[in-house]
């Protein structure tokens, strides 16, 4: 999959694609779906709810039975405001192996972790800015990884920044982009704002011109990790946190991204609601456009037959595109 030349077929619910492709609508009554993912069989979608009064609604649905479905009946788990915070969920994360389902906070500065009987409990804590789209991911590992930034700006946010005498050997020297990568603790939530981060190693900024936000993060095979910033250029990581660049994107405003991983190696990026395309990024670094005139394209997930599921928040919908 992922193989066609980039010339346009006939529009498909609304959504141009590439030659070779479909696009065809999978799922409707999801009110303003944000995230899509996999548990099982089953596509996790996350939405911002009817009321506009909640942190967030997650709905389970079989894609097994005649497409498409409609959710709006289907059983879902809504999440109220916490007291004093009224922050949505704006990030998604599923253990393929276990089930493991967690929400990050968009704007926030906390993970949780929603449990089997309906429960939240923390995960993560003391994230400076916790950023929406896929700001967060599961390595291979089962380790959380997390997107953040250290700035005044940013640290101005922190619920709880960390003593002075640690931020003294850690963060308040450094201003930029920060990955970290931990191993989660069932019995109590990781505080960030202890624990150095994967990248930079020893705080140290990287040579040459200061890095842009990252915004989006995908875990690859090996212990390498992928991200996006804001300016549109993909790095890899590998396991000793080196930088290297792979591609860089059209050029537009990205923001509130998400990434998921094709068969192939290749990356599938889903640029937002600013330029509304997916593209496709080899691991040579080649980019294509798979779909454009996308109403407003949120989460993106892949099955395991390599077809790519799309949330389209403004048409309330999700779509899948395949050959």
């Amino acid at each position: 999959m992922w193989t066609a030349a980039i010339t346009w077929s006939a529009p498909a619910s609304g959504v141009r694609v590439a030659d070779g492709f479909v696009a065809e609508i999978v799922v409707t009554g999801v009110v303003r779906p944000i995230q899509v993912a996999f548990d099982s069989d089953a596509l996790v979608v996350l939405s911002h709810g009817r009321g506009g009064d909640a942190a967030g609604e997650v709905v389970w649905i079989d894609l097994r039975s005649t497409l498409p479905v409609d959710a709006s009946p289907l059983p879902r788990v809504l999440i109220p405001f916490a007291e004093g915070r009224r922050i949505v969920f704006g990030s998604l994360a599923v253990d393929p192996r276990g089930g493991a389902l967690f929400l990050g906070e968009e704007n926030g500065n906390r993970v949780y972790h929603l449990t089997r009987d309906a429960r939240l409990r923390p995960a993560a804590v003391g994230v400076n800015h916790l950023v929406g789209g896929s700001g967060m991911a599961l390595d291979e590992h089962r380790r959380l990884v997390v997107l953040d930034f250290a700035s005044q700006d940013t640290q101005l946010r922190s619920e709880s920044p960390p003593p002075s005498s640690l931020a003294a050997l850690g963060s308040e020297g450094y201003h930029g982009p920060l990955i970290f990568r931990v191993d989660l603790e069932p019995s109590r939530p990781r505080r960030l704002d202890l624990v150095p981060p994967f990248f930079p190693r020893g705080w140290a900024r990287p040579p040459g011109e200061p890095l842009a936000r990252f915004i989006s993060v995908i875990a690859l095979a090996g212990g390498e990790l992928a991200v996006l910033d804001s300016l549109g250029e993909i790095f890899v990581l590998d396991r000793d946190a080196a930088l290297r660049r792979l591609a860089r994107l059209p050029a537009g405003h990205y923001h509130r991204t998400n990434v998921a991983l094709a068969p192939d190696g290749s990356l599938l990026v889903s640029s937002g609601f600013h330029i509304r395309k997916i593209y496709r990024v080899t691991p040579a670094g080649a980019v294509s456009v798979v779909a454009s005139e996308l109403g407003d394209p949120g989460g993106v997930a892949v099955d395991r037959e390599g077809r790519l599921y799309v949330a389209e928040t403004a048409l309330h919908r999700v779509i899948r595109i395949r050959q």
